[in-house]
């Protein structure tokens, strides 16, 4: 198995115990920062452009200044460099606001191997929760103050509803908002089939993360034979709907085989849609 590997914008790749973080730096201390994970596969990043665009609009909105993408991308391959193609990676791009009271962002990148628990996600499917997040599915876009949509290293909400799955004895979970909406999961985006289309929930509208692996696969629906859409749903509609999945840039696709405990029937498109996603098969 693969070591994990960390290295520096500036600094190359440094031995693992070595430090990368002051103590005063803001990412530590207060969450400030945004981060990027990518696909390592056959020992190249998908959807990098992507992701580093996303990456772009969410340092617009929380005014972080980074350096340019030649130099992020130097970083990606110099931690990116020699590893075995045929092993799984998971590629982290992470940007903090740096030391307090001021000081340039720190940027470094972390490698490891795709954990076990995602290729066990993808060949048997995950049991989810719904959980409400307590406010409408419309409210964080109308808040002009608060970012919403982008992948901040602020995980406090997210690692909490993970907690909580694991007592309430569940793979993972579903936010559901006020209103009665699914929007998305902590790491995830949700994905249903109703008859020939594929859906998603709209981010514009809703603020949830706009999904790279999510929009990748949508684009690319007609090839699958479905057409594409963005939609409001409600947990009673993915219950009957022709196929739930969760996707994300590690895990993939997901198949989700319950929800809050009811047994969903396997779909039949989940082969064609990972080998069009183009993750290895379990």
């Amino acid at each position: 198995m693969e070591a994990t590997r960390i290295g520096v914008l500036g600094r190359g790749l440094l031995p693992l115990g070595e430090p990368v973080l002051r103590g005063d730096d803001l990412g530590v201390l207060r969450g400030d920062g945004l981060f990027e994970t990518m696909h390592l596969r056959g020992g190249r990043p998908w959807l990098r452009e992507a992701h580093l665009a996303r990456l772009r609009v969410g340092a617009a909105a929380v005014e972080l200044t980074l350096p340019g993408d030649a130099a992020l991308v130097e970083l990606l391959d110099t931690v990116a460099a020699g590893w075995p193609p045929e092993v799984e990676g998971a590629l982290r791009l992470v940007c903090t606001r740096g030391p307090e009271g001021g000081g340039p962002p720190t940027v470094y990148a972390t490698l490891a191997p795709v954990p076990p628990t995602a290729r066990q996600a993808r060949r048997d499917g995950v049991r989810v929760a719904t959980l409400s997040l307590g406010v409408p599915a419309d409210a964080r876009p109308e808040l002009g103050w608060l970012p919403a949509g982008i992948k901040s290293t602020s995980y406090g909400a997210s690692t909490a509803a993970r907690r909580w799955a694991t007592r309430a004895g569940v793979d993972d979970v579903l936010w559901v908002s006020s209103d009665g909406y699914a929007l998305e999961g902590p790491t995830a985006n949700v994905v249903w089939l109703t008859g020939d289309t594929l859906c998603t929930v709209p981010a514009r509208r809703t603020g949830i993360l706009p999904g790279t692996t999510v929009a990748w696969l949508l684009a690319n629906a007609a090839t699958a034979g479905c057409r594409a859409a963005e939609r409001m749903t409600t947990p009673a509609e993915l219950r009957n709907a022709d196929g739930v999945w969760l996707t994300s840039s590690v895990r993939g696709l997901v198949e989700v085989r319950t929800i809050d405990g009811e047994q969903l029937p396997r779909s039949p498109r989940t082969p064609g849609l990972r080998e069009l996603l183009g993750f290895p098969l379990p």
